[in-house]
């Protein structure tokens, strides 16, 4: 499930721009002032709008930090365990070899003596 709190802000933040807009080109005043309101609106919301952006990338910035800091200490920890795991299996087999080398020992031991 993805987050869409950088698309509402965005929604928010157009809708907010589209109003003050509206709002000052029905209001009564000269020609120059309303395109200085414009102006100043315009100014304000792109501002808003950098600052939010600049959020939004920290925000997942920091997520994928986070997300790859957790991968690799996850990895770190399966790859000791397998480690581990194949410690043990080494050992057994050493152990089962050793064994084997004993019988055959014995084994040749027997063909020996009866020859």
């Amino acid at each position: 499930m993805r987050s869409n709190t950088g698309e509402t802000i965005l929604a928010l933040l157009t809708g907010a721009i589209v109003g003050a807009g509206i709002g000052i080109l029905y209001a009564p005043a000269k020609g120059s002032e309303t395109r200085k309101k414009l102006g100043e609106e315009a100014n304000k919301a792109g501002d808003r709008i950098r600052e939010t952006v600049e959020e939004t990338t920290s925000n997942l910035s920091k997520k994928a930090q986070k997300t790859r800091s957790d991968f690799e200490k996850k990895l770190a920890e399966t790859l000791e365990s397998t480690s581990h795991k194949a410690d043990d299996i080494l050992l057994a087999l050493e152990e089962k070899l050793e064994k084997l080398r004993e019988e055959n020992a014995k084994f040749g031991n027997k063909i020996s003596s009866k020859k």
